[in-house]
């Protein structure tokens, strides 16, 4: 277990995803996972207002209507860190303030709760609006209770340091304490080339989505291999002669833990400055059982080293 930056949130090593929840994975499917998870020790369920609004049928707020159906049933919020974020909900876009109000009373609606653990900007595509505006409506969430901690997730490092900026100038105004980019793999310039800076300066706990890399760092994309997932267009765009060394160096590794591929991607990410907990969702406990031992898998310096310069 480990905090989130300068928050006292203490979370287990695998932030489990929720995306599926009421998409790929059913109301049974997904209370499966969600109880597997937690019997193994997790405590940290990743979601957003959002999902999953492009599923045929599917209006956005279903994961968040499972997550709370299964907390409720099971009658365990208290020992559940709940990340959820708004912006993108197809009625609730954007970071207005009255906007990010709303939104706030319709995740907790749903989530059958009255406090968010962790509340992500989702999207932060309309620089007009001030950093102050949605500061000010996150800070009349925590101080109404409704809210605990805030983070950022696709936010440039400018607005992020605007953010703090104005912070440090209105002692009202809330300050991030984590981050959600997309790191991982074979995913990792954008990362590393633009963000490490801001996170170590403003102590933000790292919390990296698209961990798997759209399942490719599974190993289940390989040439030959026909893989039946809403993902496969997403993953299989790895598998070039990078891919290839990136799956390569996984597999020995994991051959030498007696682990699965993407527990040994995870315990890479794991490893790298400034992560608590990359975010890997499952539709089945069989799924899930693969991305569990990085709770406690810890990679030697050369392992690390190899798998780095595997995927450079």
């Amino acid at each position: 277990m480990a905090n989130i930056g300068s928050s006292d949130l203490d979370v287990f090593p695998l932030n489990l995803g929720g995306n599926v929840f009421g998409w790929t994975a059913d109301e049974a499917a997904s209370a499966a996972v969600l109880d597997a998870y937690t019997e193994a020790g997790g405590n940290f369920v990743d979601t957003a207002d959002v999902y999953s609004a492009w599923a045929p049928g599917n209006s956005g707020g279903e994961s968040e209507r499972v997550l709370g159906g299964w907390m409720a049933a099971r009658g365990n919020r208290s020992q559940v860190v709940v990340a959820t974020k708004v912006g993108s909900h197809p009625e609730r876009k954007g970071l207005r303030a009255e906007n990010i109000l709303a939104a706030a009373d319709d995740s907790l609606q749903r989530l059958g709760t009255d406090y968010i653990d962790l509340y992500y900007v989702h999207r932060d595509d309309d620089h007009d609006i001030p950093v102050e505006e949605f500061l000010g409506a996150f800070g009349q969430l925590v101080e109404a209770g409704k809210v605990r901690y805030i983070a950022a997730s696709n936010m440039t490092p400018e607005r992020l340091e605007a953010s703090f900026a104005a912070a440090e100038a209105d002692a009202g105004l809330p300050r991030f304490v984590a981050l959600q980019p997309n790191y991982n793999l074979v995913d990792r310039a954008d990362y590393e080339s633009t963000y490490p800076e801001v996170v170590a300066k403003h102590n933000l706990g790292v919390l990296p989505y698209w961990s798997l890399a759209s399942g490719f760092l599974t190993g289940k994309y390989r040439d030959g291999a026909t893989v039946h997932s809403q993902r496969a267009s997403g993953a299989s765009k790895h598998l070039n002669d990078r891919g290839r060394k990136v799956l390569a160096a996984l597999d020995h590794v994991a051959e030498g833990h007696g682990v699965p591929v993407a527990a040994v991607a995870l315990a890479w990410l794991k490893a790298q400055p400034g992560i608590v907990a990359p975010i890997a969702s499952a539709r089945t406990v069989e799924q899930l059982a693969d991305l569990l031992p990085v709770a406690t898998l810890e990679l030697s310096a050369d392992e690390l080293a190899a798998l780095t310069a595997a995927s450079e």
